[in-house]
């Protein structure tokens, strides 16, 4: 009867793997609206200010999940057709792999990103330039953040990346590894790539507050739309004239 049971979940993998998705990426999105564990007290805002040991890991932990709940959803087309290619393989009497280990290779690139974020927020708010509201203190350093994020909307690394996140099917066509080490590389390329093609975009939550819920949803939102709307390509290039121009206006005002 296990085996049994155990061989019908296998064959509603598809619904499993988005099942698990949903409870992690929704979980986070519940950790950002609770607070991250943080409140919002006077005493604590100023606490933001003195970083101790305790408070990087509070600040790193906040930055992981919130990637998670931010890059987890636009991952899920490369995700599901792992699973698919997966079960394909298994089908055939082909070694396969669990799909957890693909995801979890592509979140520790996010766990990456999110220690050189919460060193560059250190840095940040040593140098005066953000608010204890943890969003841009200056309006020259919104106004680059801003520029420079629309100028790399328009670069061929930008493209590159997005191609590749756009197109899961062809990189597992021609990029598949088998085994549990090939998934570990895979899960960490694809990371990679989707890293080089968001980590600016991640970057504006230095000016509209990295705890902004409003601003981090519409970010996600945009990151959905450009690796699956069609003519994602167009969508950057768009998104990077706007960036430009808001970052002039918000400049000369």
């Amino acid at each position: 009867m296990a085996a049994s049971i155990l061989e019908q979940t296998l064959r509603r993998d598809r619904f499993v793997v988005i099942g698990g998705l949903a409870a992690v990426a929704a979980t986070s999105w519940l950790y950002l609206f609770a607070g991250a564990g943080m409140t919002m007290s006077g005493d604590m805002m100023a606490m933001r200010m003195v970083w101790t040991p305790g408070y990087f890991l509070l600040m790193f932990i906040m930055w992981w999940v919130m990637m998670v709940a931010m890059m987890l959803p636009a991952a899920a087309p490369m995700i599901l057709m792992f699973a698919t290619v997966n079960r394909k393989n298994r089908e055939r009497g082909d070694a396969a792999v669990p799909t957890g280990i693909f995801a979890a290779s592509y979140i520790l690139t996010w766990g990456v990103f999110s220690f050189l974020a919460t060193m560059l927020q250190w840095s940040l708010e040593a140098a005066s330039l953000l608010s204890p509201m943890m969003e841009s203190a200056s309006i020259p350093f919104g106004a680059a953040l801003l520029i420079g994020a629309g100028i790399y909307q328009m670069t061929p690394l930008k493209y590159a990346c997005l191609r590749h996140c756009r197109s899961p099917l062809h990189y597992l066509a021609h990029k598949w590894r088998s085994g549990t080490g090939g998934a570990i590389r895979m899960g960490l390329e694809h990371g990679s790539f989707c890293l080089g093609c968001c980590w600016v975009l991640m970057g504006l939550l230095f000016y509209g507050g990295v705890m902004n819920i409003g601003w981090i949803a519409g970010l996600t939102l945009y990151v959905i739309v450009e690796k699956v709307a069609p003519y994602g390509h167009w969508i950057s290039r768009c998104s990077g004239v706007i960036l430009i121009a808001w970052g002039a206006a918000v400049l000369l005002a």
